[in-house]
This record gives structure tokens, sequence and C-alpha cells, in this order.
């Protein structure tokens, strides 16, 4: 047998990693990467148990493998922090993460789902993501921050560039940078309004919001700050329901009988999400830095290594999920770490889910059957998001 190879940035891996990341978790937990530079985690519970140390697991040097360098990153990211600073700063976001606001949002989220799924006609084509499932995150998050009615579809736009793959540069090329300072500038623009003006809008909440430094000084983000909260949670809150509900199209076409089961049951709707998440992760990689050596299956990993948290694989591990590659819209499980786990858990879960069920219900009364033309569907490649962004489908019956 040949030696198992895996590469994020293989797009033939890419497409069916299933088998490379069942080799990894069977013959080499502790993976290592001479080409790139980095070691991976597989398993379940390796990924869960990184996940809960970030005193060794580091996000301080970046969590894409392409922007992870040997100095920590010069960010006001929350995502780029480790505690004590992440813990201060995601104590002061959760505040505009309210269940409250993200509750309240239920009515506006079903309006837009009718809006995008009442263009969807007999016998015609549909995108299940382009026409449908990219477009409605990206105008709820832009939404709740407060982004002019008017400038939603931009900042769509400016987000899909900022993923924009290049064949030889990856993720760090000028489509994504210059996308991403534009989307940056704009945000900060509407930051410094909002200080001005404040509203009822989660923008508004986090320049409001007070937060206690390391000497005990109550004050308020700065501009920067704020923007850089913004700028992580309208990209974020855009990416992961995108990928989930284009997932959510291809696996139910593959799975009719299990689409009947949820069309006439919409109450098993929220247990689907969360095996579309597992079966599926939106987000398959996480990167993290190396603090310490550490000793893990009989192997050691030295301080200042890049780790890859194997999260696409953790959720396909039969250590951990009995029949783990059967796809199961009523599978009983305890949880996944496809929206991370410990301090990083997802800000947005929450909405991610409440998107990700209404947007499901709202297809299925309309449409419970539906094919997948597989010959014009198109997937996204990335590092650290795997889906698609094209998924053409026509209605049945």
């Amino acid at each position: 047998m040949s030696e198992v190879y895996w590469d994020p940035f293989d797009i033939e891996i890419d497409s069916s990693p299933y088998e490379v990341w069942r080799r990894l978790r069977d013959e080499q937990p502790v993976y290592r990467n001479d080409r790139h530079d980095f070691y991976a985690l597989s398993r379940f519970a390796d990924v869960e148990a990184a996940h809960r140390d970030p005193a060794t697991f580091s996000s301080r040097h970046g969590t894409v493998l392409e922007l992870m360098g040997d100095e920590p990153m010069d960010t006001g990211m929350m995502i780029f922090l480790d505690p004590p600073d992440h813990t201060r700063l995601r104590a002061l976001v959760s505040r505009a993460f309210t269940p409250r606001r993200v509750g309240g949002l239920e009515d506006d989220i079903r309006r837009l789902c009718a809006g995008f799924l009442d263009r969807w006609a007999d016998g015609e084509t549909f995108d299940f993501v382009a026409d449908f499932g990219a477009p409605l995150p990206a105008l709820v998050i832009a939404t709740v921050l407060g982004v002019p009615e008017g400038d939603r579809r931009w900042v769509h736009e400016k987000i899909d560039l900022t993923f924009h793959l290049d064949p030889e540069q990856g993720m760090v090329n000028d489509v994504s940078l210059g996308a991403r300072i534009e989307l940056h500038q704009y945000l900060e623009e509407l930051v410094r309004e909002r200080r001005a003006a404040p509203r009822d809008d989660m923008l508004s909440d986090l320049v409001q919001a007070e937060l206690t430094d390391h000497d005990g000084t109550d004050r308020q983000l700065t501009v920067a700050e704020a923007t850089d909260f913004a700028d992580l949670i309208i990209s974020a809150g855009t990416e992961t329901v995108a990928r989930l509900l284009g997932w959510a199209a291809v696996l139910l076409d593959q799975h009719p009988d299990q689409r009947a089961d949820l069309a006439a049951h919409p109450d098993a709707i929220p247990n689907a999400i969360e095996e579309l998440l597992r079966y599926e992760a939106p987000s398959p990689v996480q990167g993290r830095w190396l603090t310490r050596d550490i000793e893990l299956h009989r192997q050691t990993i030295p301080a200042r290594s890049k780790v890859l948290l194997l999260t696409g694989s953790a959720g396909r591990d039969e250590r951990k999920y009995p029949d783990a590659h059967r796809f199961d819209v009523r599978r009983s499980f305890d949880h996944h770490v496809s929206f991370g786990y410990g301090v990083h858990f997802c800000l947005g879960a929450a909405l991610a889910r409440l998107e990700g069920r209404i947007a499901l219900e709202e297809t299925l009364a309309r449409r419970p059957e539906w094919t997948v033309d597989h010959d014009n569907a198109a997937r996204l490649h990335t590092s650290t998001v795997r889906g698609w962004t094209h998924v053409p489908v026509t209605a049945r019956g």
C-alpha cells in the first residue's frame, strides 16, 4: 500500500478526501507534511482536545495555513487571539449576539427565504447556492450589523471575492486582498457613523459596549477593533451557511427517502442540520501554532509547529460516530466540532442553525423533490473552506 498523503491545496484530494482522512486516522493520527511544513490531527478526540487547549494550540499566528507565520499576527480580530485577550473581547461581542437579537430574526429570515425560493419556477433551473444559499446569509448578517439595504448586495459580492482562490497563490492574492481592503474600509466608515449616531443594530452595540483592559480600566472598543469585529462577523456569518445549504441540496438529493422524511416531518430538520454539519463540515481545516513540545500517539510534535485540526475528518471518525460514513438525518449524537469547540466555539452558531433550519423548512414546503445537475455544479476549493459555489437544481413533480 502506498504511503498516505494529504495536502489542503490539492484539488483532486479535496474533491473526495474521505479515504485519505480514514487512512490518516488509522495509520498516521499525527501526520507530517514536509512540503508545506505542517502537522495534522485527524481523530475526533485529538481535534476536540486541541480546541480545548488554546494555551498549547494557539491562534495568534493565524488559523489559515497560507497566512500562518513565525510571528504573531498584528490584529485585533478575536479569531486570531488567545485568552485572556480573546476572553475579554468575546465577552463583549457576545452582548451583540444576544438571544433576543438572534431570535428576533426568524420572521425576517423566513421572508427573505420566500423571496428567493418563489423565483424557483416549475421546470426551470435554480442555482441553490448562487440564487439562494449564498445571498441569504449575506443579507441576514448585513441586516443584523446595520448595513444599509442599498449596500447589502455590494457587501455580499466583496465577501465572495475575499475567498477568491488563485491557482498559484492560494487565498493570498491580489483579488482577495483587494476585496478585503475595500470591505474593511467600508465597514470602518459605518463604525464611525454609528459612533456618532447609534442605531438599533449590532454595529451600534459594538461601538457602545465597554470592556475592561488588563489594568482594570473600562473603555469602549477602538474604531479599528470594532471594524475588525464587524469584518470577522460579516465574513464568517456568510460563508458557513452558504456551504451548509449547498451540501444540503446535494446530500438530500442523494438521499431522497430522507428528504421525503424531512418534508413530512419538519420537526426533524434541526437534527438534520447537525447531521449535515457533522457529515460535511463547511470549514474542515483549522490551523493552530504549537506553543510547546507535545507527545501524541508516541510521536513528538515540536514547539513552534503549524498544526492543522481536521474538523472534516473528525466528523467522519468511527471512534466517535458508529457507521460514520452513513448520512442519517435521524442520527442521535451528542455533538460535533464543525463550529469549533471550547473558547473559539463559533459565536454565530445559533444564527447559522436558525438560518439553516428556516431555509430547509421553506424549501421543503415548496419543493419536496429536486434533481441536482451535477454536470454544471461547481465546487469551492480553499485550504480551510469546502463546499459548493453552484448547485443547479430542477424541481420534480
